[in-house]
Order: structure tokens, then C-alpha cells, then sequence
């Protein structure tokens, strides 16, 4: 059996290729990636989660769960989720950011699975002068301002871990420059949808596969055809896109 990457998150093939028993709704959540321009280039802001919760160990942005108040606080479910990216931001890193602010480009979900998964809005803002991040060493037990292909590389070398949609994020991330750019780009463009499905390919390795790939229908890895996947090596994630510019 092929080693599974760490940062290969999503569960057993046989869930989702046969919609088993038990498969949970996915639970709306939001994340937002904070922007700010230093000497070398653009620099996101990045958490690691605390080791026994969940994506624990896990480098990740700002973001949780969208709760009934943050509902409350807005017209519909997308400003609910721009309210609840900003109420975890404050929370997780003592950062106040203002939610009208965010530009909404894609919406993560994971495949179906007999257990909690969260379906995530994703958010991109110029974090301006927000201040200093302050952690509770709770639930957050680091942080860091980073370049996004700074990350990438941390993440080859084995020094950071990352989650497949963090890990794309960054990779989109790190074809722009300055800030602004990477907001306005977003800004630009329609949101993109990444409802993952998961199989193997002919070497054993999983593939996470999102629309547009010659696969993802028939959930065949090694249909010929068009690319948009990752593939999870034990060694390291490689990203294989042509369908689409961004």
C-alpha cells in the first residue's frame, strides 16, 4: 500500500464512490487570507493549529465555523460567511479586519465521508494596518507572515503542513505581486468551486481531482484527458492544471 501524504486529509475512496451509510453534512465555515506587501514580496497570514483539534498541526489562515449570530449580523449566507471569517480573525489573532473589505473567490468542499468536514468560503483582503497578531497557545500555537511561494517551499522541504486547499490557495497566490494584485485578480474573476473527489492513480497515489479534469466524473485518475488535480505523494504534493488560467 502506498504511504499517505500527512497533509492528505480526506478519507476512505469507498465513501465517497459509494456514498456509505452515515455521510455528514458539511458544515459552512470561512477563511480569509490576510495580504500585506514586505521587501521581498506579498506575505499571507498563516496559523498552526494546535495538534489535537481539528487540522491540528496544520498551517492554515484565519477562519472556523459560521455560527447563528454571525447569520444575524447579515443579509444572506455569503455575508454571514464574511462575518464569521472576520469574528475568527479577531478571535484567533486579536486582529480587528473588516468584513466588507473581503473579495469572495472560491468555495472548498470536501468529499462525502461518515464524519465532520466543512464546506469553506475563502476571502482575500489587504490586511492594512491591523496591528500585531496575538495567539491564545490554545487552540493557535503559532503564526506567521509569509511569502505564499516561501510556503510552497517550506512545505517540499517537510517543514510546514499543509492541506490540499491551503496548499492551492498559496500556489494561486504566488503568481502575483504586489497585494493589490493578488485582491484585484481575485476581484476579477468569478469564485471557483472545488467540490474534491478522491482516487488513485496507476502508481497507488491519491489524487485529489476537482471539475474540469478528465477524471473527476467517473472518478478515474487515470482517464486521459484534461488536468486539474493534485497529486499526494508520500514525498510531496504536485499540482497538474491546465483547464484554467487561475
Amino acid at each position: 500500500m502506498t504511504e499517505r501524504h500527512k497533509g492528505d486529509v480526506y478519507g476512505s475512496l469507498a465513501d465517497q464512490a459509494e456514498q456509505a451509510p452515515g455521510v455528514m453534512p458539511a458544515i459552512p465555515s470561512a477563511t480569509v487570507v490576510l495580504l500585506r506587501d514586505a521587501a521581498a514580496g506579498p506575505e499571507v497570514l498563516m496559523l498552526r493549529k494546535n495538534s489535537e483539534i481539528a487540522f491540528g498541526g496544520m498551517w492554515v489562515f484565519p477562519g472556523g465555523k459560521i455560527d447563528d449570530t454571525d447569520r444575524a449580523a447579515a443579509d444572506d449566507e455569503l455575508g454571514a460567511a464574511q462575518v464569521a471569517a472576520a469574528r475568527e480573525t479577531l478571535e484567533e489573532t486579536g486582529l480587528t479586519v473588516e468584513p466588507r473589505a473581503f473579495t469572495w473567490f472560491a468555495r472548498w468542499t470536501p468529499p462525502p465521508a461518515p464524519r465532520k468536514r466543512f464546506t469553506t468560503w475563502f476571502f482575500a483582503a489587504e490586511a492594512g494596518d491591523v496591528g500585531e497578531v496575538t495567539i491564545d497557545d490554545g487552540e493557535i500555537k503559532d503564526h506567521a507572515w509569509i511569502n505564499p511561494g516561501d510556503a510552497l517551499k517550506r512545505h517540499d522541504k517537510g517543514e510546514i503542513d499543509l492541506v490540499p486547499p491551503t496548499w492551492v490557495t498559496l500556489y494561486h497566490l504566488s503568481r502575483y505581486s504586489p497585494s493589490s494584485a493578488i485582491v484585484e485578480h481575485f476581484r476579477a474573476n468569478e469564485p471557483k468551486f472545488y467540490s474534491t473527489r478522491v482516487a488513485k492513480n496507476a502508481e497507488g497515489v491519491r489524487v485529489a481531482m476537482w471539475h474540469g479534469d478528465a477524471g473527476y466524473e467517473s472518478l478515474d485518475a487515470v482517464a486521459p484527458g484534461p488536468r486539474h488535480r493534485l497529486l499526494m505523494a508520500s514525498d510531496g504534493f504536485v499540482f497538474e492544471n491546465d483547464i484554467e488560467s487561475y
